[in-house]
């Protein structure tokens, strides 16, 4: 009889990788709390809830956290509708040249984020087009409609499409059938597929290197901030923030998406 539990030597490497990855950001979380005698000593000497204050007291860091959610939202929307329009015109068709289509959406996913940066400055060097909030927006929608993409063709996949001919048949009109059919079915795809984008624009840094200009989003400004070691204790306040903003929609997309094999029409 065989056991289900993976061995002990498995186990022990599993949960030394998650310590390895993860104890560094709680200690993040810990020197947010630090008092300012202690900034650089192991262990903290003292816990405050000032340098939260004096963070959000900073113009500097106000305005990179307005852009950063500024651009993250933008992106979220483009890639939302981008995405889905792409996943809802290759799901079940074929015609030539659909393989090559699907390879270009997913290849700025795949691709290292600075070759992505690269192509985008070029591009828009060529253009005539001036790096800002457009071209940060641009730069980030291009790796986020693959994230939505992926999220919504995974859904259409496991919706049978009788019901979309039952719609129909029954008299509804093209809009008819998405919104009552196709949008609940597609609900927590959309809804997922939009919380990891936002995560993966709002804490995105190479590609946003390339194609901010004199904009400072707010890992552009985390990054400034390594050669001004008497920020320390704001820059890890800022930090957390970061984390917290990019780790709860993905821990949401994750819970919204694990019973997607029970939805409705996938044939269980």
């Amino acid at each position: 009889m065989h056991s289900d539990k993976a061995p002990l030597s498995l186990r022990i490497a599993a949960w030394g990788g998650l310590a390895f990855l993860h104890v560094p950001i709680l200690v993040i979380f810990l020197y947010a709390f630090n008092t300012e005698d202690a900034a650089f000593s192991f262990p903290p000497k003292g816990l405050t809830l000032k340098w939260f204050s004096v963070a959000f007291a900073r113009q500097d860091v106000l305005e990179a956290i307005k852009l950063s959610l500024q651009v993250a939202c933008l992106a979220t929307a483009l890639a939302l509708v981008l995405g889905t329009l792409a996943s809802a015109a290759l799901y079940r068709r074929q015609f030539f040249g659909k393989d090559a289509i699907s390879l270009m959406l997913i290849l700025p996913i795949a691709l290292p984020g600075i070759v992505t940066g690269l192509a985008l400055l070029s591009a828009f060097k060529v253009l005539g087009i001036e790096p800002g909030l457009l071209t940060i927006v641009i730069g980030h929608a291009t790796f986020c409609v693959v994230i939505v993409y992926n999220n919504v063709i995974a859904r259409l996949r496991r919706t049978s499409h009788s019901l979309i001919e039952a719609s129909m048949d029954l008299g509804a009109d093209g809009w008819q059938t998405f919104r009552y059919i196709m949008l609940p079915n597609l609900g927590s795809a959309l809804l997922a597929g939009g919380m990891l984008a936002f995560a993966l624009s709002f804490d995105e840094i190479i590609v946003t290197t390339f194609t901010a200009g004199n904009e400072r989003t707010l890992p552009i400004w985390l990054l400034n901030q390594l050669a001004r070691p008497r920020d320390v204790p704001v820059t890890n306040v800022v930090a957390m923030l970061v984390m917290l903003v990019t780790m709860l929609p993905i821990l949401g997309a994750y819970y919204l998406t694990r019973g997607g094999e029970s939805v409705a029409g996938s044939g269980k």
